[in-house]
């Protein structure tokens, strides 16, 4: 469960604030976990898209019918680059440090994220902090009791455990607010405008940040994390493509992987695939029994608890950085770190790694022959 942090709060202001069919989130998220922890072997994550999820947050108008075509667009982009062998081009052309900086960029904007989900009441359908947390009552304890859980127990199930329970105690009348059976699932229905306000407000932004956190960032974390266990970008973008271009058109929150849950994850003990299948058939029960009445529930799931978990999973990504030997790939990194954190852009962060990457290789290369040296190599080869 090391992933929840960012799951849970993008699900249920979605749910919330948009009418997302939790029911069938559930229950197409955790046929998901099943299927890729078999696949892959390890704690592979699902969590939503997040650059479409903001956008929806951000404008009314943005509703389920744009939700999914963003997704289904993202979906079959990836695919198409996946199936090509594309996806693996890019993967080799994109250098360590650059990696490494959209993922000290993401492990921070987690951790951040994750403080301010303990400090300050959220209001998450409106993706807004209402002032400070009251530390005295039930949330204030709260936290002080999962500062103790968490240096004692290395399980991020007891966490979430301790969060239902305090669910129940803060609302008891939430237990009246539920309703067992699935929620219907239909086929969405899609207008011309749907397909394009998806296009432009969701599949641009989240194209960049998909190939890099969801393939490439997760290809090089899983090769630090599981030695003798990795897999390649062509087979990460297969699957989170075949998840948006199956599930999107049912009503499903577009998803992709994730090396943030990947880091969580594993610092949470996650090892194997199985984990990640017992999850998904977690999700899949509430799925069918509980279907969209579970939001009441957790909209009653304190905050806090999720900002535990989401820090965990930002430093232990984070911390994958300082594998950068040099001074100059430590640059590289750190510029494109700071500008994603600013523009909250991983694409913008990404770009101006790349041209600093290549600006130091050049002047290396110069460094190491001299001009007058590299004229005479290009005269004689026009002769």
């Amino acid at each position: 469960m090391g992933d929840l942090g960012t799951y849970i709060p993008i699900v249920l202001a979605l749910t919330l604030a948009r009418d997302l069919n939790l029911g069938t989130t559930l229950i197409f998220t955790g046929v998901y976990n099943i299927i890729t922890g078999a696949i892959y072997g390890v704690p592979m994550p699902v969590q939503p898209m997040k650059s479409i999820a903001a956008e929806a947050l951000s404008d009314t108008g943005f509703g389920v019918p744009e939700i999914m075509a963003a997704g289904i667009l993202t979906g079959g982009t990836v695919f198409v680059l996946g199936v090509t062998g594309l996806m693996q081009l890019v993967y080799r052309l994109i250098p360590l440090c650059v990696v490494r900086g959209i993922q000290l960029a993401q492990g921070l904007s987690f951790a951040l994220t994750a403080v301010k989900y303990v400090k300050k009441i959220q209001d998450l359908p409106k993706s807004k902090s209402l002032g400070q947390r009251h530390w005295v009552g039930l949330d204030g304890n709260k936290t002080d009791r999962i500062r103790r859980i968490v240096f004692s127990l290395p399980s991020a199930f007891l966490v979430f455990i301790l969060g239902v329970v305090l669910a129940f105690l803060r609302r008891h009348h939430v237990v009246h607010e539920i309703k067992f059976g699935p929620s219907s699932i239909d086929v969405v229905k899609f207008s011309k405008h749907a397909w394009k306000k998806g296009f432009i407000k969701g599949t641009i932004p989240q194209l960049p940040l998909t190939l890099l956190n969801s393939v490439v960032a997760v290809v090089k974390l899983s090769s630090d994390l599981f030695p003798g266990r990795e897999f390649t970008a062509t087979s990460l973008s297969v699957t989170v493509g075949l998840m948006n271009l199956v599930g999107c058109w049912f009503g499903a929150m577009p998803m992709c992987h994730g090396a943030g849950g990947l880091a969580g994850q594993y610092k949470f003990g996650g090892r194997s695939g199985g984990c990640v299948a017992l999850l998904g058939a977690a999700k899949l029960v509430l799925g069918l029994v509980l279907g969209t009445s579970l939001a009441h529930v957790l909209n009653q799931f304190p905050v806090g608890i999720l900002g535990v978990l989401l820090l965990f999973a930002g430093i232990e990504l984070a911390m994958c950085s300082r594998d950068m030997n040099t001074k100059e790939d430590s640059f590289v990194m750190l510029m494109c770190t700071a500008v994603s954190l600013v523009g909250s852009s991983a694409a913008l962060g990404f770009l101006v790694g790349m041209i600093v990457y290549v600006i130091l290789r050049l002047r290396n290369w110069t460094k190491d022959k001299p001009l007058s040296t590299i004229w005479m190599q290009k005269h004689d080869d026009q002769l």
